[in-house]
């Protein structure tokens, strides 16, 4: 039997035979194209090829590419671990030709694969093609020698494949195997008649040769092009006899553990499905798409990639409570088995397996604090519209669940079709969209300008600024561009004056990339003019400026001179940056990527990608690897180069930035170590040692899966560590110890401290003694109401406690002031309660000491500001008795 990574390596070991170059699977995450949210086809790392805007060194390539689709006409979510195809994720195998061969060669590719090197019998087989391409039908006919009854032309989108409204199309082919006349769903089961499974789809083969015009007629393609795809879970059940992909080796070693970890058994049940099967698959199914994207560096959010993570996480645990695995967790032990049963094919898996299962760890553990919480509330509600003959879910429990419970659309979705209940998604949508008005209500905004607006008069000039400040901290050059303080275009700016200045060239940077605008001077024979930030528009270079000295006008020659000390410190920093990126990865995994920055003279802020708050010795080790580096000595070397020619090289590119086809990489180490390689078009260190030293003030979590680290470099270190050595000889001469002796004295008095207020509060606990001599009868009643001495919160409970076991039958108060503060605590006897509570009694004396207060009946709290109203709160409460 050919298991899954047998088929695997037979279909890529085929076409490089046949002159393919076997290409490694490309991130999940399609960086070159924004309008996808993961890769949802083998063809997509090529999408730039195909449209001729990005040239290989091959023109017949092979690939095994990992896929995930989550939504669309391809898969609906809710479907997955019901059905025997759906799937997250997935892998596609294919072979392309990028205007090498076309129609002939690819289908006799095809054939020959699946009838000699699989071995499946012709007998099964049909095939399909596009209602009018006769060349196509002629192929399979002539030349593969299909017979003609075997060969259904098929009209419609499925047999038609476009990239988009416009762009490169074609006709499709595709193969089918026959699974069994006891699979037909009734009389009209055929190809292209129904949806069932016996007639099942494994090849398709795409013939781009025409080009989409807006107008929607059709070119033919000078070059036309190749696009196959056929899926390996399809083709692996396929081959072990398997009438669902579940049931196939790739799926079984996963769902196996799984149901020996919960003490269930799989009972290869469908078509008919059972809930401990469906929720073996789902498990199964979204742990290969977990450790996937984590692997990707994505870790759980509510937003984006990470929100699609964090659903098929989240679904994944509500199944595993309907076969008893919502003790503890468990799904990253079933990830771990993905690990094992795909690394080999995959190595980035077990490079990252450690962070891969704690991050699912970490996610578990979060949503299992309110997993059941929300299906019991969701049950309830079911229950509720059951009684009222209600078939659906208010659209306000759904988004409830959501906000209070973390629980996706998905979970309540699954949980009510159970029912045969429906979601209210518009009110739930409605729900979602007050809540994001609420927050852009309240949002003050980020302070940011649109710089392209302000700067529109400039820029239809098409002027643009040289920038010279990577090498020379000083430049002359002329004013081509002067602006008032509202951005309006004027000749002369005057003394006292603030406005914008454009020059030919400069050496100021333009504050980008998270590094903050040079500061400095432009100095003319007569006039001094502070620029006070820069900053870019377009390709203008903008000084924001104030006219100290003199005044300056359009044209004017001018010396260009940036402040080198406070540039210096910044470009220790943002060398740091870079240092501290690569010492992140080394020490906690290579998942961490840079998710923002700030790089000043003052420090350096580092925000990226991690699940849990960094330990102590985390921080030091990452610490001790920048120091490392910078006492390395290590040349820092920038070069532009071709943005490919960069990505070959290994440079790190962030994700989400913009960069042109000419890129500037900078490189730190020698020939025989490179410890960093990145895109940035920032002002850096020509050595590391010129960063002198380095050091971590602050770990802090910004948002969910990121870390922020802020540090300082240099001189600001420097005096960072002589403030940290005075405050340390200042506490040595306060303790009256030496260096090294600090925590021991501390941990002396502490304990000091806890023995001194353990004496405190049982001293002041043993004045209730005493007040109970204060006890008089008010109308039959026993009170007590009494003013104590300042004490512990605690000390006065504890009080309270000594009089209650003294007074079986009566009322007491005691009030404390401390720091300007009341504290009111109030007892009532249960035999009282007909008449009065400890909470109507507080209430009617509380604004007295302008407070609030409640609690239970026989015994309520209460605080207040105004302790000079003690007195009458306690003559109030005696008139109430």
């Amino acid at each position: 039997m050919l298991t899954a990574k047998d088929i695997r390596q037979k279909f890529l070991d085929y076409f490089e035979k046949n002159n393919h170059k076997k290409i490694e699977s490309a991130s999940l995450i399609p960086h070159d194209d924004p309008s996808l949210l993961f890769c949802n086809a083998g063809m997509v790392p090529f999408k730039n090829v195909f449209l001729g805007q990005k040239t290989l060194d091959t023109k017949r390539a092979t690939t095994a590419q990992k896929c995930l689709r989550v939504s669309g006409k391809h898969n609906d979510l809710e479907n997955v671990g019901r059905t025997a195809r759906h799937h997250t994720l997935f892998e596609m195998l294919g072979n392309f030709s990028f205007g090498d061969y076309f129609k002939e060669d690819a289908i006799k590719f095809a054939w020959q694969f699946v009838t000699e090197e699989l071995k499946l019998s012709k007998d099964r087989l049909y095939v399909t093609v596009y209602i009018d391409d006769d060349e196509a039908f002629s192929i399979w006919r002539d030349k593969i020698g299909v017979a003609e009854d075997r060969i259904l032309r098929i009209a419609g989108k499925d047999n038609f494949w476009s990239m988009g409204d416009t762009g490169p199309c074609g006709p499709c082919s595709e193969i089918f195997v026959d699974q069994g006349e006891d699979m037909t769903c009734g009389d009209s089961c055929g190809i292209g008649k129904c949806d069932c499974d016996r007639f099942l789809e494994i090849w398709n083969l795409v013939f781009m040769q025409y080009n989409q015009k807006e107008d929607g007629t059709r070119e033919r393609l000078a070059k036309p092009c190749i696009d196959t795809g056929m899926g390996l879970e399809r083709i692996s059940a396929i081959m072990q006899g398997k009438r669902s992909n579940f049931d196939s080796d790739i799926f079984q070693e996963i769902i196996q553990f799984t149901a020996k970890d919960a003490g269930v058994t799989y009972s290869f049940s469908l078509p008919d499905t059972n809930d401990v099967d469906t929720a073996l698959r789902v498990i199964a199914d979204h742990s290969r798409a977990a450790a996937f994207l984590i692997a990707e560096g994505i870790l759980p959010s509510n937003e984006g990639r990470g929100y699609v993570l964090r659903r098929l996480i989240r679904r994944a645990l509500r199944f595993g409570t309907l076969i008893g695995l919502n003790k503890e967790a468990f799904m990253y032990k079933t990830v771990g088995q993905v690990i094992e049963v795909m690394g080999n094919a995959y190595p980035e898996l077990p490079k990252h397996k450690e962070f891969i299962l704690r991050a699912v760890h970490e996610e578990e553990d979060r949503f299992r604090v309110t997993l059941d919480k929300g299906l019991m509330l969701l049950e309830e509600e079911i229950q509720n519209a059951k009684t009222q003959k209600k078939k659906i879910i208010a659209g306000e429990i759904a988004f409830k669940l959501y906000d209070t419970y973390g629980f996706p659309l998905d979970i309540v979705d699954d949980v009510a079709r159970k029912h045969d209940f429906t979601i209210d998604v518009d009110g739930y949508n409605q729900c979602m969209q007050m809540q994001r008005d609420r927050a852009r209500a309240a949002w003050k905004g980020s302070g940011e300008i649109d710089l392209t607006s302000r700067f529109k008069e400039a820029l239809q000039q098409n002027t643009k600024t040289t920038f010279v400040g990577y090498g020379d901290f000083t430049a002359e050059s002329s004013v081509i561009a002067i602006l008032d303080e509202k951005a309006q275009k004027i000749e002369k700016l005057e003394e006292g004056k603030h406005g914008y200045v454009i020059t030919e060239k400069t050496p100021f940077y333009p504050a980008g990339g998270g590094q903050v605008g040079d500061k400095g001077y432009i100095l003319t024979g007569t006039s001094k003019i502070k620029v006070e930030d820069t900053i870019k528009a377009q390709d203008i270079i903008v000084h924001e400026v104030l006219i100290e000295q003199g005044s300056l006008s359009q044209n004017e020659k001018v010396t260009l001179q940036i402040n080198d000390k406070l540039r210096m410190d910044s470009m220790r920093h943002h060398t740091c940056t870079h240092l501290l990126h690569s010492a992140l990865k080394v020490i906690l995994g290579n998942h961490v990527n840079q998710a923002g920055s700030l790089v000043s003279p003052d420090r350096l802020r580092f925000d990226f990608t991690h699940i849990a708050p960094m330990t102590e010795e985390e921080i030091a080790l990452v610490e001790c690897r920048v120091n490392q580096m910078i006492m390395g000595a290590y040349p820092v070397v920038a070069q532009e180069m071709s943005q490919k020619e960069a990505q070959e090289k290994g440079a790190i590119a962030l994700f989400g930035e913009k960069y042109g086809e000419t890129v500037r990489v900078l490189t730190v180490g020698n020939d025989n170590n490179t410890v960093s390689m990145e895109l940035c078009g920032g002002t850096h260190l020509q050595n590391t040692g010129e960063a002198g030293f380095f050091m971590i003030l602050s770990e802090s979590g910004v948002a969910a899966g990121t870390r922020r680290i802020e540090a300082v470099a240099g001189w600001k270190a420097i005096r960072q560590m002589k403030m940290l050595r005075d405050e340390s000889r200042s506490l040595c001469q306060e303790l009256k110890v030496k260096q090294g002796e600090i925590l021991p004295r501390v941990d002396s008095l502490q304990k000091e401290i806890k023995n001194l207020r353990k004496e405190l509060d049982k001293a002041q606990s043993s004045i209730g003694g005493d007040i109970m001599g204060t006890v008089k009868e008010v109308n039959g009643i026993k009170l007590l109401a009494q003013k104590v001495p300042s004490m512990s919160v605690k000390a006065l409970r504890d009080m309270m406690d000594d009089i209650r076991s003294k007074i079986s039958s009566g009322i007491a108060c005691l009030a404390m002031e401390d720091n300007g503060k009341v504290s009111l605590i109030l007892y009532v006897s249960k035999d009282l309660h007909a008449k009065y509570t400890a909470p109507s009694l507080i209430k009617e004396i509380v604004p007295y000491i302008e407070g609030s207060g409640g609690g239970r009946p026989d015994l309520a709290q209460a605080g207040g500001t105004k302790p000079e109203g003690i007195k009458e709160a306690l003559q109030k409460l005696e008139t109430l008795v």
